[in-house]
């Protein structure tokens, strides 16, 4: 039996569609960084996947660095314009960070919220020294670095 053209596209674009869902559930959000995002970000941070929040909230993000969450984190122009660019390109564009979070913060989404509820995560863990705060990824998950947050790979400190 032969399947029409259209039908294949169907079915190509629906394995498509499943992989793409069950990578985002599997609790990994990888993109390869742009070398300059690295550069810049990790020197204060971790560097967060672009898709944790929606374009909208990363172009309010770079549009004011000079007051980055309390601190002064302004770039050149053209580096401003290509992490900008990047961001934008790999932004969450799925329904779980459709939404954009109080004042841009990954860790104010109610995806976030939702997976880090009381009962889920010690009510003491963002206080420990070896936290510090909820936006401290990879206290807590081990290959946060590499944009892998799978549940399996999690591991609170005392």
């Amino acid at each position: 039996m032969a399947i029409s053209n259209t039908v294949f596209r169907y079915l190509a674009l629906g394995g498509a569609l499943l992989g793409a869902l069950a990578h985002a559930e599997s609790g990994s959000v990888s993109v390869t960084p742009s070398p300059k995002y690295q550069q810049e970000c990790t020197a204060c941070h971790m560097a967060y996947p672009p898709g944790m929040l929606p374009a909208a909230s990363w172009r309010r993000i770079m549009a004011t660095l000079d007051k980055h969450y309390g601190t002064d984190a302004s770039l050149d122009d053209a580096t401003n314009h290509d992490i900008a660019v990047w961001l934008k390109a790999h932004a969450g564009s799925y329904k779980r960070v459709s939404e954009e979070p109080p004042q841009d913060r990954i860790t104010q989404s109610n995806w976030f919220l939702q997976k880090h509820r009381p009962g889920e995560v010690p009510a003491d863990a963002w206080k420990r020294a070896s936290v510090g705060s909820a936006a401290n990824c990879g206290a807590c998950h081990r290959n946060a670095a590499q944009g892998s947050f799978n549940e399996r790979e999690i591991r609170i400190p005392k």
